[in-house]
């Protein structure tokens, strides 16, 4: 992580005291997410327990629950499957831990999560002994800590990646753009082309979810710009705040950004892609090895690429992204949980994983694994995209700034308020947030 970044989160770390002051009240414990209550189930305790995530598209995750289960028919793992969207994954999980149900066991939270749901008790702190994370990406390790405590393990990482039809490009003599005029300039040579008009230019994650926070935030690095500066403050009322977010509102006006897209997330788009409607996507690793398929269900398997994402005046900036596992700190059978995170993350099951989902791994080694990169060719730019990439906000109070976010940046998407007013008003509401 980058002096910057730890800057940031010490900051903000520091300035989150009260809160988890608050929470640890709350909980009986002077530590945030630490259980001190006896009534807390014991961490060796071993049976059935569930895994809680969203939905498993490409069908893996359920596969190596069943070999897990097959081999240990006293300590069944149920799936539990949580909402498409990230904001509804974690209100459920929230509303659970609210509750102090033991109905959630291994949790599968989004990266961005850990400072909120350490601070407020909801999961436990894992030990090094179990979880030492050894030749993990740093960043990747940086993403489960909070307060200098380890409460997840890696899964999944990941940086923001702009797909782009070869095939359309090639027939124009174009190159990955590095930049959004390149990018227009090209997708209007290839749309003049007989037969390309109702090609949309570039898609992305735009309808009112944690998906429109991430591809804001990338518009505004993309563009110069930060969500927050070094001290953890708010800075999006600015010249570069701006242009990140005119380059989309913008983009829905000219036509640059499909229409259809503003009710997009992630899936939406893959699927847009795949069936051959979109010149360039901003989108995960994952939809890589859905989009190559050649048992019919994609139109552009082997026709696309993948390059890093294009910027105002240069290469642009992506958001780290990723989940981790987590254990709900009300949860029975802590000892199964443990073992069952293991089960999913050892470097075998991360390469597996790898090859069939596309899923960008915490193990750094795996990006220079000549098998994977014959594969997946694009592996060692995607972990230098993941070591540049910047994290999102980390604050304990992270649901209601990507809320605001969200509102002020839709409501400018949709045309209801000026670029600017919005971004005013973003300011002054994220000030009155991050205190």
């Amino acid at each position: 992580m980058s002096p910057r970044g730890r800057t940031r989160r010490s900051v903000l770390a520091v300035l989150s005291i009260s809160a988890v002051l608050m929470a640890a009240a709350c909980g009986g414990s002077g530590q945030p997410g630490t259980p001190s209550s006896p009534s807390r189930p014991a961490a060796t305790e071993k049976g059935p327990i569930t895994f809680v995530a969203g939905k498993d598209v490409t069908g893996e995750r359920n596969k190596e629950i069943k070999v897990w289960n097959k081999q240990h028919p006293d300590q069944k793992v149920s799936i539990v499957t949580l909402p498409d969207a990230a904001d509804g994954q974690r209100n459920q999980l929230i509303q659970n831990a609210q509750l102090k149900s033991a109905d959630f066991t291994v949790v599968r939270l989004d990266a961005v999560w850990t400072a909120e749901f350490a601070a407020n008790g909801w999961v436990d702190a894992l030990s090094s002994v179990d979880f030492p994370m050894k030749g993990y990406l740093p960043a990747t390790i940086e993403t489960v800590k909070y307060f200098d405590k380890v409460y997840a393990e890696p899964d999944a990482t990941g940086a923001g990646l702009l797909y782009y039809r070869r095939d359309l490009l090639d027939s124009v003599g174009a190159k990955p753009p590095t930049t959004w005029a390149e990018m227009k300039a090209t997708c209007a040579k290839i749309k003049a082309k007989q037969g390309n008009q109702s090609l949309g230019c570039y898609g992305g994650q735009f309808n009112k979810y944690e998906g429109l926070t991430v591809n804001f935030a990338e518009a505004v690095a993309s563009a110069g710009g930060a969500i927050t500066d070094a001290d953890g403050k708010p800075q999006v009322d600015t010249p570069e705040a701006a242009k990140g977010l005119s380059f989309l509102v913008n983009g829905l006006k000219d036509g640059t950004i499909p229409k259809a897209a503003i009710t997009w997330q992630e899936e939406e788009g893959r699927q847009a892609f795949q069936s051959g409607k979109l010149i360039f996507l901003r989108n995960w690793a994952y939809v890589y090895a859905l989009a190559d398929k050649t048992d019919g269900s994609s139109k552009v398997a082997g026709k696309f690429g993948v390059a890093p994402l294009p910027g105002l005046n240069g290469p642009g900036v992506s958001m780290l992204g990723g989940n981790n596992f987590a254990i709900s700190s009300f949860a029975k059978n802590k000892g199964t949980a443990v073992a069952f995170i293991k089960y999913l993350n050892t470097p075998q099951a991360q390469k597996t994983r790898l090859l069939k989902t596309a899923a960008p791994p915490p193990l750094a080694s795996l990006y220079t694994d000549p098998d994977l990169i014959k594969i997946y060719p694009y592996l060692p730019a995607l972990k230098k995209s993941i070591e540049k990439a910047q994290p999102r906000p980390t604050v304990v109070q992270y649901g209601d700034v990507t809320l605001a976010i969200q509102d002020a940046v839709y409501s400018a998407l949709q045309g209801q308020k000026p670029v600017d007013q919005a971004l005013t008003e973003l300011q002054k509401k994220l000030e009155s947030i991050i205190k």
